[in-house]
């Protein structure tokens, strides 16, 4: 199971973090574009790898497992990283946080809703919260000095972050929601 296609995808989602911390330590543009392309690799493959499980029948309990920790390791990654070298500042650290904070939340509540054998779909609205959050965290990963001069770069990733956000906020409310109801019924 751990060598089939979807799950080395997954796997591979895991095995670029070290490298895009690592490339934006540098601050030379092509190492910028260079961790750009890996991230966007790498969150395509978030896509592609349910979508091959499900179309060839690999779908497993390892893929299952290690799909959204791969998602929340290179988010979480990503997020502190960008925290650190400065991309992200001031008060958009705040939606960088709610970001984290709901990663954290989510994780804990599927943990405990899979040991009452309940489980947590994710929403479409989550879907989209996703694609939105990796588009906005794009920007901060090229940064303003490589971006090209005709876009604001800090402006396009702080309005992004912070649409992320709000609808990090409205997907976590939704999950919480829904796992409180069981944890009332499992009192």
């Amino acid at each position: 199971m751990l060598t089939n296609l979807p799950n080395l995808l997954t796997l591979s989602r895991i095995g670029v973090i070290p490298v895009l911390v690592g490339l934006l330590y540098f601050h030379d543009p092509m190492s910028r574009w260079i961790a750009l392309a890996l991230f966007t690799a790498a969150g395509l493959t978030d896509y592609l790898d349910g979508y091959l499980a499900r179309h060839r029948g690999e779908v497993s309990a390892l893929g299952r497992f290690l799909d959204p920790i791969a998602d929340k390791l290179l988010v979480a990654s990503l997020i502190i990283m960008l925290v650190a070298i400065g991309e992200v500042r001031g008060l958009v650290v705040i939606p960088a946080l709610i970001i984290l904070c709901r990663e954290i939340l989510v994780s804990g509540l599927r943990e405990y809703l899979a040991e009452i054998k309940v489980s947590l779909p994710v929403s479409k609205l989550a879907k989209w919260k996703t694609v939105i959050q990796m588009i906005a965290l794009g920007f901060p990963i090229v940064g303003e000095e490589a971006g090209p001069d005709i876009l604001p770069m800090e402006a396009i990733a702080d309005s992004g972050l912070w649409l992320a956000a709000a609808l990090t906020l409205i997907t976590g409310y939704d999950y919480l929601a829904k796992g409180l109801k069981h944890m009332a019924e499992d009192s």
